[in-house]
């Protein structure tokens, strides 16, 4: 080895440097070879803080709020307003005694909160829907979305919200709350974590045991799996190319398109939050599961149950149960379940394709109450097997006007599956994509492995030693590189 390439002159520190600011195209993110490095130093700081506990709070705050920096630029500063400004409002809550000061309160911070997100996520949605009822023409307004605001937004409203109904007190510290609203782990993708859940962790001093590392390992290296090399690999190389330009390809083409789609955002969003879970069980944080193997389910209800828990376990407890829940007969039951789908549906994006999305799944859940009540279906195996498949065509069904640009590019899939099928390309186009379509075949196989034998493989994992799991660690990394595309793939949530 030649170690004059180690001497500092031929170091290329602009380059060096140059990686510590924020870049729009290659933001950081967790498969990529720059955050695994700055983690591994960040980690060995993190150990030396290990007992000084207002020391290690700044530290990883600190380094939270870099991490924002090079997922938004400037935005981190908004991050860091909502972070002063919702600490505030809790704490005057909280110290107030008047009925109607606390609830004017709750309603500027919720104007706050909510107006921010208006803004930056849907100015340009209602003025062009504004232009199209009056035909009058309204100025674009170039507004760069800051990644995750919908995600931290929703984190501090329910804070704020839990403070004003008594249920957590508020905090005195404003670097605790700082630690919480910026984790860094889960702060750009989820999952969103409750104060009542993470607020009584920060006071303790982390204990990671054996068991917590085994876990820890799986989970970061099934996430870079799911991410890296099934979602990336079979949306570069056979989805993106479907939803491109659906019109170009057969009917069974679009089809295995959009059972590719269920599958990469599955792997994409589930993957992000097991890598987020686990590198927080690093260090000694524990976040909630977000997905319990949601294509198993054998019910539109069940899938909410399975997909996505932090978001539709918030807006069942901050919208759905606000707006009466099932308190006011039944039909009131099922109108708030639909207008809380369809705003679960514009949370994640401002377009009439994602507001079609939520409210095709609150009318599938209204509709699957109904049939619950007045059919109550059996419990054998056949009765679950097409629950099963109704329930998983139904969703993949869902992804198409999910995945879609707009209106027409959905209905251009939708037209080629109905209208021009060819099950006889079948062969043809599984062997022309056979990486890709091994990948799915894969990916689904896991899917469905009992949670019973993933837990085994976790106790098994625990009982290696660290270099055993160091190991399995690096090896998917190497997996990793060997298939992950020149491109940096941002996780698909950072829209939302």
């Amino acid at each position: 080895m030649d170690f004059r390439y180690l001497r500092p002159d031929n170091i290329d520190f602009d380059r060096l440097l140059s990686q510590f600011v924020y870049h729009p195209k290659s933001p950081l993110i967790f498969n990529t070879g720059f955050f695994l490095l700055l983690f591994l130093a960040f980690l060995a700081g993190y150990q030396l803080l290990r007992d000084r506990h207002r020391a290690r709070l700044l530290y990883v705050t600190a380094f939270s709020l870099f991490f924002y920096y090079k997922s938004s630029g400037i935005y981190f500063l908004l991050l860091v307003f909502s972070t002063i400004v919702e600490y505030n409002f809790a704490r005057w809550i909280a110290d107030s005694d008047r009925p109607g000061r606390r609830k004017m309160l709750l309603t500027l911070s919720l104007l706050v909160n909510l107006g921010m997100l208006f803004y930056f996520k849907y100015t340009n949605f209602f003025l062009s829907g504004y232009q199209a009822l009056t035909g009058q023409p309204v100025p674009v307004l170039h507004v760069l979305l800051p990644v995750g605001i919908s995600f931290y937004t929703f984190q501090t409203l329910s804070y704020t919200i839990d403070v004003y109904r008594g249920q957590i007190k508020a905090l005195r510290n404003i670097w605790d709350f700082a630690f919480f609203v910026t984790f860094f782990p889960q702060l750009v993708a989820g999952p969103i974590v409750r104060a009542s859940d993470f607020i009584p962790q920060i006071a303790k001093k982390p204990f990671i045991s054996r068991e917590d590392m085994g876990r820890a390992v799986l989970l970061i290296a099934a996430g870079l799996f799911k991410k890296a090399v099934i979602s990336d690999y079979i949306s570069l190389n056979y989805v993106e190319r479907i939803f491109g330009n659906p019109t170009l390809f057969s009917g069974i083409e679009n089809l295995l398109g959009v059972y590719g789609y269920a599958l990469q955002i599955y792997c994409d969003f589930s993957g992000y939050s097991d890598i987020a879970i686990g590198i927080a069980l690093l260090l000694g944080y524990r976040l909630p599961p977000n997905f319990l193997s949601p294509y198993q389910s054998t019910s539109i209800t069940e899938f909410w149950r399975r997909w996505h828990i932090s978001l539709s376990s918030w807006l069942r407890d901050y919208l759905y149960i606000p707006l009466g829940g099932n308190r006011k007969g039944v039909v009131r039951q099922y109108v708030n379940l639909f207008l809380t789908m369809l705003l679960g549906g514009l949370w994640h994006g401002a377009s009439l394709t994602f507001v079609a999305w939520g409210a095709l799944h609150g009318a599938a859940l209204a509709v699957d109450k109904l049939f619950q009540k007045v059919l109550r279906p059996g419990n054998d195996w056949l009765t679950k097997l097409l629950g099963w498949f109704i329930t998983f065509h139904f969703v993949c069904f869902c992804w198409i006007f999910f995945r879609a640009g707009t209106f027409e590019v959905a209905l251009q899939v939708i037209h080629q599956i109905t209208h021009s099928l060819r099950p006889d390309l079948l062969g043809q186009v599984v062997a022309a994509f056979r990486p890709v379509f091994a990948l799915v075949a894969l990916g689904y196989l896991l899917h469905f492995i009992p949670d019973g034998l993933t837990l085994r493989l976790e106790t098994a994992l625990a009982r290696r030693s660290v270099v055993e799991q160091a190991v399995l660690l690096t090896l998917v990394i190497w997996l990793v590189i060997q298939v992950k595309s020149a491109e940096i793939q941002p996780f698909i949530y950072f829209q939302f």
